[in-house]
C-alpha cells in the first residue's frame, strides 16, 4: 500500500513538472541608449535544451506603470506564457519599458529612450544571447495596453526587425481625448505623458505624429500581418476602432476583433493564446516554424 502511494506521488510530481517544462530567464542588457543596464524575462521551450535549433521569437510588450514581471506574474494563469512557449517551439521575451514610454524615443528625457533599446540593444543582446532566428522572418512583436501601441508602433517604424505585429487593448492614440476615462484619470496620465514627451500645447505635432492611429499609411505601406483586438468595455475601444476604420479604408489586410471584456488581465490572458494562433500561421509560412 505504502509502495503504491509512492507511486502515486511521483506520477503527480512528474505530471506537475512536465506542465512547467519552459525556463525563464532574466536577461540583463546594458544599454547605451538608456545609459543603464535594463532587464527582460527569456522563456525558452522545454525543447531548446534538447536540441541545437534556432527559435522563433515573441516580443510581448506590457503596459503602462507596469514593468517585464507583468505577463510572468499578473495573468490568473501564471503559467500562460510558459506553456504557449512549450505549445509553439518559440522563445518568448518580456522586455522593461519604464511607465510612460510608450516604447518612444523620448524628446526631453534622454534617459528614455525606448524605441532604440529596443530595436537595436534589446535585439542584439537577445541574438547574442540565445539561438534564434536573427532576422525579421523569425521576430514578432505585441503588447497590451501601452505595449500594444509600442508593438505596433516599433513595427511600422522597423518593418526590417518584424514579420508581424499585434495589439492588445492598445492605447493607440496619444491625443487622450479619445480615452473613456473620468477627467482625473486622463490628468493624471497627461501629467505622466508630459513628462516624458513635453507639453502638450508647445509639441502637439509630435504627440500626433508618433499616435499609432496615425501611423495608418505607413502601416500600408509596410505589408506587414497584423493582429488587433481590444473589449468591447474597454475605455481604449475608440481609438482601436479608428485605427480599424482607417485600415479598412486603406484596404491594408489585418486581422481585428473586438470581445467582451475590458482592461484587465482576464482580456489579455484570453486574447494572447488567439495572437499566437495567429503568429504562428505567419512564422510557418515564411519558414521560421516547423510544427
Amino acid at each position: 500500500m505504502r509502495a503504491l502511494k509512492y507511486l502515486l506521488l511521483l506520477c503527480c510530481f512528474t505530471l506537475a513538472f512536465s506542465g512547467f517544462a519552459a525556463r525563464v530567464d532574466t536577461l540583463e542588457i546594458k544599454s547605451a541608449a538608456l545609459a543603464k543596464t535594463s532587464r527582460a524575462g527569456v522563456v525558452l521551450p522545454d525543447s531548446y535544451r534538447k536540441s541545437k535549433a534556432t527559435y522563433p521569437v515573441l516580443y510581448l510588450l506590457h503596459g503602462g506603470r507596469g514593468n517585464y514581471r507583468d505577463w510572468l506574474s499578473k495573468t490568473p494563469d501564471k503559467q500562460l506564457v510558459h506553456r504557449l512557449a512549450d505549445q509553439y517551439g518559440i522563445i518568448i521575451v518580456t522586455p522593461d519599458a519604464g511607465f510612460s514610454s510608450y516604447y518612444i524615443d523620448s524628446p526631453v528625457d534622454k534617459n528614455s529612450q525606448y524605441e532604440t533599446f529596443i530595436t537595436h540593444d534589446l535585439l542584439a543582446q537577445v541574438d547574442k544571447s540565445y539561438r534564434t532566428i536573427p532576422s525579421r522572418n523569425g521576430r514578432i512583436i505585441t503588447g497590451l495596453s501601452m505595449g500594444g501601441h509600442g508593438a505596433l508602433y516599433l513595427a511600422t517604424r522597423h518593418p526590417e526587425l518584424f514579420c508581424a505585429a499585434g495589439s492588445m487593448s492598445g492605447a493607440l492614440d496619444l491625443n487622450t481625448a479619445s480615452w473613456n476615462l473620468p477627467a482625473e484619470n486622463l490628468t493624471e496620465i497627461n501629467g505622466r505623458l508630459e513628462k516624458i514627451f513635453g507639453p502638450r500645447n508647445a509639441t502637439p505635432n509630435f504627440y500626433a505624429a508618433n499616435s499609432v492611429v496615425n501611423l495608418a499609411e505607413k502601416i500600408r505601406t509596410n505589408k506587414l500581418a497584423l493582429i488587433i483586438d481590444c473589449g468591447v468595455d474597454d475605455f481604449l475601444i475608440q481609438p482601436n476602432r479608428e485605427l480599424h476604420r482607417r485600415l479598412v479604408y486603406n484596404k491594408t489586410p489585418h486581422d481585428y476583433t473586438e470581445r467582451p471584456g475590458g482592461h484587465t488581465w482576464e482580456y489579455w490572458e484570453n486574447a494572447l493564446p488567439y495572437h499566437l494562433v495567429f503568429f504562428a500561421k505567419v512564422w510557418r509560412e515564411n519558414g521560421a516554424l516547423k510544427m
